[in-house]
C-alpha cells in the first residue's frame, strides 16, 4: 500500500473534430499511475503502436496499461517520480532508445556498482538499451520525463553481477 498521493500532472491532448479543425480532446489530471516501489511512481502520458503513428481519432492512448517497454514498433511516454532515499535496485533494460529529461531534483543512473552519472534539472540522458538502475540520494523528489521508442534488439552484455544489493 502506497501512503503518499499520486503526483499531480496536467495532461493536455489535442486532436481534430469531424471537420478536421483542431480541438482540445483532453485537459485534466493524468490518472494512469503505477507505483512499482513505495518511493517510485510512473504516470503514463501517451503511447503509440507504430512509427509513423496516426494523428487521427479520439482514443486516449494514455489510459493504456503497458509494461516497461512500449508496444512493438511504438513508443511510451511516462512521467517518473523518485522520492529521496530510494535505493539502487530494479536493474533493468529494454530494447529501446530512451529519452530521459530531468525536470526537477537530481538522480543517479547506475550502469553497474561503480559507474553512474548524476542527472540534474535540465539534463538529458539518451539511454540505448543498457542495463541500469536509478537512485535518488538527494533530499528532494526527482521528476523525469521518459520517452521509450522501440528499437532493434541488442542482447549485448549481461545483468549478472552488474549491481549488488545496496
Amino acid at each position: 500500500m502506497i501512503d503518499r498521493p499520486a503526483p499531480l500532472l496536467r495532461r493536455v491532448v489535442t486532436g481534430h473534430d469531424g471537420d478536421g479543425a483542431p480541438v482540445i480532446l483532453i485537459d485534466g489530471p493524468a490518472g494512469n499511475h503505477k507505483f512499482p516501489d513505495p518511493n517510485v511512481s510512473s504516470t503514463m502520458m501517451w503511447s503509440t503502436d507504430a512509427t509513423p503513428t496516426s494523428i487521427l481519432g479520439d482514443v486516449d492512448e494514455g489510459a493504456r496499461i503497458l509494461g516497461s517497454a512500449p508496444p512493438a514498433g511504438g513508443s511510451r511516454f511516462t512521467m517518473m517520480e523518485f522520492q529521496p532515499g530510494n535505493s539502487v535496485h530494479g536493474v533493468h533494460r529494454t530494447d529501446t532508445v530512451d529519452y530521459v529529461i530531468c525536470i526537477t531534483g537530481e538522480i543517479d543512473m547506475f550502469l553497474d556498482d561503480t559507474t553512474f552519472v548524476t542527472l540534474r534539472a535540465g539534463d538529458v540522458l539518451i539511454q540505448r538499451g543498457t542495463y541500469h538502475a536509478w537512485a535518488n540520494r538527494g533530499t528532494e523528489p526527482c521528476r523525469l520525463a521518459v520517452v521509450l521508442i522501440d528499437a532493434q534488439p541488442k542482447r549485448a552484455g549481461s545483468v549478472a553481477g552488474l549491481i549488488s544489493a545496496r
